[in-house]
């Protein structure tokens, strides 16, 4: 059982790791977006989706984001119960609050906004998953070991949306509460297809297990383990993963030398990657700033 000054301490840990994973959700999602634009448009965007992932701007990105936002809520007016739509809408929405949202209340409406939507989208598409987040929790552990393959899109996507929503509340005990439904989800993910989203599931493990030290229920060792299954399932492509494994593992347990070899590491590599071109920007940029800190941190 985590002890109050945990939960606390849970605020700080919580928001780093879950913002890095909802960088790459963002700009995968706006990609998803650009082709469901293209669809609807006759083609006039086919290429937009690339276009964004293979960009080295990321503040073109940030900026022309909340086109999408509003393009996903006019489409939502004229069909409210499309499930695809709903899931599309909610996961943009939380990504891009994680990704650029500082204002913190802006923040909290943004991904309450987003939950929202994930659950009505989960609810229109299986009847038996209404009410995931107030069913009893022996009900809700039956509901997700039922789960198949041809779910993975959607535990996902709830689950991502899951997580950001409590990034932003990571100070209300009752919301820290609901991580044990997040990691639920996600562990059912590994099970049905590891390598979703490449390896996005162990990525949000991974961030679970660091966020606490041993004494205080943490997993570091198993956090790490995560962290490395989903770098090989990306084939080492992904350079935020490295980023990660140094922020959330190497600096909870003080290892300055892994730290800085995973950081170095990313600081080398060629960020050019198909699809994950404007990530591994990220990355790098975040890489720097953490080496840049290591010597006040150890």
């Amino acid at each position: 059982m985590v002890s109050m000054s945990g939960i606390e301490s849970l605020a700080g840990r919580v928001r780093p790791g879950i913002r890095a994973v909802c960088v790459v959700a963002l700009l995968q999602l706006l990609g998803g977006c650009a082709s469901l634009v293209s669809s609807a448009a006759g083609g006039l965007t086919d290429n937009l989706s690339s276009a964004i992932l293979d960009s080295e701007d990321l503040e073109l990105v940030r900026d022309g984001a909340p086109a999408y936002l509003l393009l996903m809520d006019g489409m939502l007016e004229g069909s409210p119960r499309d499930a695809g739509l709903l899931a599309a809408a909610a996961k943009l929405n939380s990504a891009y609050a994680s990704a650029f949202v500082e204002e913190s209340a802006r923040a909290r409406r943004l991904h309450d906004k987003a939950l929202n939507m994930a659950e009505r989208s989960v609810c229109a598409r299986i009847p038996s998953g209404c009410g995931l987040r107030t069913m009893a929790f022996k009900q809700f552990q039956s509901w997700v070991a039922e789960r198949k393959a041809r779910d993975v899109p959607l535990l996902y996507g709830l689950g991502s949306t899951w997580a950001g929503w409590m990034q932003v509340h990571s100070d209300d005990f009752n919301a820290v509460a609901e991580l044990a439904r997040v990691r639920l989800l996600m562990e059912r993910l590994v099970a049905l297809d590891e390598t979703y989203d490449n390896g996005g599931a162990h990525l949000y493990l991974g961030v679970f297990d660091t966020l606490f030290p041993p004494a205080m229920g943490g997993r570091p060792d198993a956090g790490r383990a995560h962290f490395e299954r989903a770098d090989a399932i990306a084939g080492g492509r992904s350079l935020l993963v490295r980023v990660m494994e140094a922020e959330n593992y190497a600096r909870l347990v003080f290892d300055r030398e892994l730290h800085d070899q995973l950081l170095n590491s990313v600081i080398e590599a060629e960020p050019k990657a198909p699809g994950l071109t404007l990530t591994n920007i990220v990355a790098q940029k975040r890489a720097r700033q953490l080496l840049d800190t290591a010597d006040e941190y150890f």
